[in-house]
């Protein structure tokens, strides 16, 4: 493509200039700490209530099946209506359970079966949400901005997981589980407030917005038609379901009872292993696109070797350096994977791809959930997860390298008609 414009580090930053798009990260920064709070403390809770990690892969179950079973109208919503109302809409809800969650736990009527609810309640907003939100930062920015806006939008989510965990389990030891929930629930209110400042979508032509109408079934058939896009769909359900399992749902248990650790080392761990995912996700930030399959290659290479080591049961600190080394790899393959789909999405189909490439994760969670966890309960933890990190690995390297060629080449929806120029939302601010 020779008007490609070269990235740099430099000009890679030029999306935080004043705009949309930085008082969106703002938001989103305060908002994504809450939550990692939210999360911390939820598995803390579960492992008060069992010492099953079947029960804890329960719990992601509950979440999940909403999310397979909507994310693709959440999708399909997002490029038909307006984004903003409906990332408000799921903002509310989700302050509506946190304070919920929080209240049970502050009279002590805590039950496994309340978390399942409050779960599934969380997927079905989760389902409009992540779609939406995937779908939105492509449009705060210029077609050539996209790398870079996924790559700080990761780099802010990944490093809340520094300070969420960490403040969680703080909360915990000072004034209860209770009180992490009612942080979160505040913290959705700088997000709104940055939702609320955003202007609406450019409309785009008759034929453009004709396309948006289009149903669910679009998304699925240009990402099954996209190479590219399709393996990037199947390397991250491949995550999905060998290696996050591990570290969002077992973490808990794999504290407790193989490190025999309490929630303050939870915290620390759940925060350490996020300084990793800010790194990896820094990575993608001027990082030339014939760098990324190789890139990609060694990272996966790596998350096998780091988890066949957490399955040796080590120490604390020894723990605390595999999960940094792990959450890098996972962030960079996961930044550069989304990059690769989105730049090569067209405008109007943007949400429904999305939608396919959110479900390939978090669609497939529920059953990994299952999966990774019964195993450890039959077989032992420590095998459970040294097989889980060779199937990733080999499933991974095989993927990448079937569209090594293809994905160093601009897909055709990267070029956009010199007749028709459309200036981005973030000039018009």
């Amino acid at each position: 493509m020779s008007g490609e414009i070269k990235l740099t580090s430099r000009n890679a930053l030029r999306v935080l200039r004043p705009g949309p798009f930085r008082r969106y990260i703002i938001g989103s920064a305060i908002s994504d700490t809450g939550t990692w709070m939210q999360v911390m403390t939820q598995g803390w809770v579960m492992a008060t209530l069992t010492t099953s990690a079947f029960m804890l892969g329960l719990v992601n179950l509950c979440a999940g099946l909403p999310m397979l079973a909507l994310t693709m109208v959440g999708g399909s919503a997002a490029d038909k209506f307006d984004k903003r109302k409906i990332l408000l809409i799921t903002q509310y809800v989700q302050i509506v359970l946190a304070v919920s969650i929080g209240l049970l736990i502050w009279s002590g009527k805590i039950q496994i079966w309340h978390i399942f609810v409050f779960a599934a309640l969380l997927g079905v907003s989760n389902s409009f949400e992540m779609p939406t939100l995937s779908a939105l930062v492509p449009e705060l920015v210029e077609r050539d901005e996209i790398q870079s806006a996924i790559s700080i939008d990761r780099s802010v989510f990944h490093g809340s997981r520094v300070v969420g965990p960490a403040v969680g389990g703080y909360l915990i030891s000072v004034w209860g589980m209770a009180s992490a929930f009612f942080a979160n629930a505040i913290s959705f209110v700088a997000l709104i407030i940055a939702i609320l400042s955003l202007p609406a979508r450019r409309r785009g032509t008759a034929e453009e917005e004709e396309k948006r109408a289009t149903g669910i079934k679009e998304g699925f058939r240009y990402v099954a038609k996209d190479k590219p896009s399709l393996a990037m769909v199947t390397l991250i359900a491949t995550q999905a379901v060998c290696i996050f399992p591990i570290i969002t749902v077992m973490m808990p248990l794999y504290v407790r009872l193989v490190l025999k650790l309490g929630a303050d080392k939870l915290g620390t761990l759940m925060g350490a292993s996020a300084v990793g995912s800010v790194v990896g996700s820094l990575f993608l930030i001027g990082l030339p696109r014939e760098k990324r399959i190789p890139l990609m290659m060694i990272c996966a290479t790596a998350v096998t070797v780091v988890v066949i080591g957490l399955s040796r049961a080590p120490s604390f600190y020894v723990a605390m350096a595999l999960l940094i080394v792990n959450s890098l790899g996972l962030a960079t393959n996961f930044g550069l994977a989304s990059t690769i789909v989105q730049e090569r999405a067209p405008d109007y189909l943007r949400g429904r791809v999305s939608a396919v490439f959110m479900l390939s994760f978090v669609g497939i969670m529920p059953l990994a959930g299952l999966g990774v966890t019964g195993l450890s309960d039959l077989i032992g933890m420590p095998t459970a997860l040294a097989i889980a990190a060779i199937s990733y690995g080999t499933i991974t390297l095989l993927v990448l390298a079937r569209v090594r060629r293809q994905c160093c080449e601009p897909a055709l929806s990267e070029a956009r008609p010199v007749e028709t120029p459309a200036p981005p939302v973030a000039a018009t601010i």
